[in-house]
């Protein structure tokens, strides 16, 4: 027997409950994996709140990262095995014991990367590389800033801009998220609780403003994000944690002949090849010591509401995994 945690509408946390399943037979191109571990994500309470659209007619099972142990092959898999483990992120399905995918969603883990790592770096990592390498590529020298730094993408991001030679600075809430976002590559920290982001990046910068502006806050940031860039700086928004930035006018930009850019995660890993390459250049990273996956939140999955309820209360640092 599986499970699986569902939300029947849009709501807040106690829209989710769980079910059981009969555990599904993989069909052609498909195969049948066993959940080990699954990443918590805000898109998650995006679409369980209803700020996403409701993506399917009926009940909808969330989660966008996950790994585990291939149990069955469908007809016509090739290139994989049963006992491999693999790790995959797709948008929603992922909050579930078992599951049955096309194999070419899939990567295969190498050794020293644990699948616990793997769902918690899936798709923050991904997000962290087509941020640096497919959006905005900063350069060696470069400053840039980057917002709710102490997250799961921002301590991964922060690591690899230290690794490029750019120079970060990260806004987080609080004193203790800003001194563990020191500790993951960032070279400036803004705790925008009792600091004024802008006028820090003013100062930090001496009054030129960054290159780029890499935001998943959206509406309490959009304005002060703007205002942080250089002439021909590029603002890069990535979420939306604090709602819609819904006063956006593309005059806006005409103040300093700024760039933005609004890219969505999966429509790079729908581009043929990039899902591989992307992934063996994370997990290059973190095996080499580059990166670490900090997985600072662990909940069971039946206990996926009380991590929503962490996630959004903004009380979690790095990355939470739900253990099936």
């Amino acid at each position: 027997m599986s499970y699986a945690i569902i939300a029947r509408q849009t709501g807040g946390t106690d829209v989710l409950e769980q079910i059981n399943l009969d555990i599904p037979e993989p069909k052609v191109g498909e195969v049948l994996i066993r959940h080990t571990a699954i990443g918590v994500n805000f898109i998650d309470t995006y679409f369980r709140s209803g700020l996403y659209p409701w993506p399917v007619e009926n009940d909808l099972v969330l989660g966008s990262e996950a790994a585990g142990v291939i149990e069955q092959l469908g007809a016509g898999v090739t290139g994989f095995s049963v006992g491999d483990r693999v790790a995959y992120t797709l948008p929603n399905g992922a909050y579930l014991t078992h599951r049955a995918l096309e194999a070419k969603h899939l990567v295969k883990l190498p050794e020293e990367i644990s699948d616990e790592v793997a769902a918690a770096s899936m798709l923050k990592g991904l997000t962290a590389h087509y941020l640096l390498h497919r959006s905005y590529v900063p350069e060696r020298g470069q400053t840039v800033l980057f917002h709710a730094s102490a997250g799961g993408v921002g301590l991964i991001a922060g690591q690899w801009l230290a690794a490029k030679g750019v120079t970060a600075i990260g806004t987080a809430g609080g004193p203790e998220k800003c001194a563990l976002t020191a500790k993951h590559g960032y070279v400036h920290t803004i705790d925008y609780t009792s600091e004024d982001f802008v006028e820090r990046v003013k100062e930090i910068t001496e009054g030129q403003g960054v290159d780029a502006v890499y935001d998943s806050v959206g509406k309490d940031t959009y304005p002060g994000s703007l205002n942080c860039l250089k002439t021909f700086g590029s603002l890069v928004n990535f979420g939306q944690s604090s709602g819609p930035a819904l006063d956006f006018k593309l005059s806006d930009l005409a103040v300093g002949s700024y760039s933005v850019t609004r890219p969505i995660l999966f429509h790079f890993t729908a581009q043929p090849g990039y899902l591989q390459s992307a992934a063996d250049e994370l997990f290059d990273m973190v095996g080499r010591g580059e990166i670490k996956i900090n997985i600072n939140q662990k909940f069971a999955l039946s206990d996926a509401a009380r991590a929503h309820d962490q996630l959004e209360g903004r009380k979690t640092t790095g990355s939470t995994i739900l253990i099936p």
